[in-house]
Formats: C-alpha cells, structure tokens, sequence
C-alpha cells in the first residue's frame, strides 16, 4: 500500500514539472516572438545624411519642398521630383515618412537615368524619370480608388516596387496582375499621420525593401542600375525624414 502511494506521489510530482517546463517553454516562445523587429537606423561606418544641399530641384517649384535640418515637407504641387546631385550604383538607403492626407501618394525613385531627369529638366517629358520606383502610398488611396467602382488590384498601398519609363526590371513574387509590379510580402504601412520606416538596399541591378522593420518586395536584373535618387511630389502633402544613404562599391 505505501509503495502505491509513493508511486503515485512521484507521476504526480513528475507530470507537475512537465506542465511547468511547457508553461515555461510558451512564455519563452511568446518573449521570443515578442521581439522588435530589427531596423537599420542608417548609422556606423560609411553612412551619411542626405539634406538640402544633396537634392538638386527638377520640374517642382521652389516652394513645393522646404527643408528644417534633415526633415524635408512636399506640399505635393506639383506633380514632378527633385533629383540627389550625385548618381549612385550600389547602396543602402534609410528613409522615413509620413503622408499627412488621406489617399496621399508619393514615391522614392532609384536609379533615375540621368538622361530622363535631363528630358524633365528641359520640360521634354513628364512628370517623372525613368527608374525604379518604391511606392509611397497611403491606405485612403485605395478606399478612394475603389469608390469610383474601379477594382484596386494592380497597385497595393504596403510598398510596391515596379519600373518607371525605359528602365526593366523582373519583380519578386507576389507579383502584380500585369506581370510589372513586386507586391509586398506582407502588409505592413502604417496610416495617415504615422511615420514609417523604408530600408531600401540596391546592389548589382536587384533591389530590396524592408518595410517598418521586414523585408517585403524587390526586384532584380535592373537595367540601367545606374541613377540619380528622387523624392516624388504628387499631389498630397507629405513629409520625409532622416534620409541616410550609404555608397557600396
């Protein structure tokens, strides 16, 4: 009788110690997934600001961006770019921005042809480069869009990245109905008033976005990925911020 009951002290006292460790293994877990995720912030070796002095106007007018120290506001008229004054080739990009009106739509240009920005400059096309294109779209675009009994799926408002002009690119998947475009990944732009946080890397003709923290669409085999950078005026107020590029060989 007492070994039964020593028996049944000792399945007890181990099947206790099994809950715990599980109970203990999920808080482990949900600590885990709990994380922030990581975001390059644009600081150590080889990174630089990119302010007024960096950005060169194109077929904006003067008072369409107006710069306070690295924090530069687009009243979003009208529609056209202002262009980095050197062209670059492979590097890293961190930006953030914030639309201040709903269904505001904007956009970061990479590898704008310095042919195309000559073209604009002369007013001989419009109004934007050929390039790439990182989409700056706010969610209300799509509510708006979607009023007019259109159907919103050839565009996404989470960072699309898609070409511009003559330039090619082969997107990443999720790709767009039309085969041009990279839909991202995952969803995961914040709303009007809100920063976000871009992370674009462009390395060897592919290009690659993070979004507040997680990579979502991309492309490769650019051609030309060779460019000036451009911030996109297009007709809705908005501001960036702490733009940080740094040059790769």
């Amino acid at each position: 009788m007492r070994k039964k009951v020593h028996s049944k002290f000792l399945f007890c006292a181990l099947l206790a110690c099994f809950g715990a460790s599980l109970s203990a293994d999920g808080e482990a877990a949900n600590e885990t997934l709990a994380l922030p995720k990581a975001t390059i912030d644009g600081t150590g070796t080889g990174w630089r600001a990119l302010g007024e002095k960096d950005f060169l106007p194109v077929n904006c007018k003067p008072e369409t961006w107006t710069w306070t120290n690295e924090t530069v506001h687009c009243t979003g008229t009208p529609t056209g770019v202002i262009r980095t004054e050197n062209v670059y080739t492979n590097f890293e990009l961190v930006a953030q921005w914030r639309h201040l009106k709903s269904g505001g739509n904007s956009g970061i240009f990479v590898w704008a042809t310095p042919e195309s920005i000559h073209d604009l400059e002369q007013g001989k096309r419009g109004p934007f480069p050929s390039g790439i294109e990182v989409q700056v779209l706010d969610h209300g675009y799509k509510e708006q869009y979607e009023k007019g009994n259109k159907k919103a799926d050839w565009f996404t408002t989470n960072g699309d990245v898609f070409p511009v002009g003559s330039t090619r690119m082969k997107p990443f998947p999720p790709i767009s109905p039309d085969g041009s475009r990279s839909f991202p990944s995952k969803n995961l732009s914040k709303g009007v008033g809100e920063w976000n946080h871009y992370y674009i890397r462009a390395i060897n003709g592919e290009i690659r976005l993070w979004v507040n923290g997680e990579e979502v669409s991309g492309g490769n085999n650019v051609q030309p990925a060779r460019g000036h950078l451009c911030l996109e005026s297009e007709g809705a107020p908005i501001d960036f911020k702490g733009i940080r590029i740094r040059a790769l060989p």
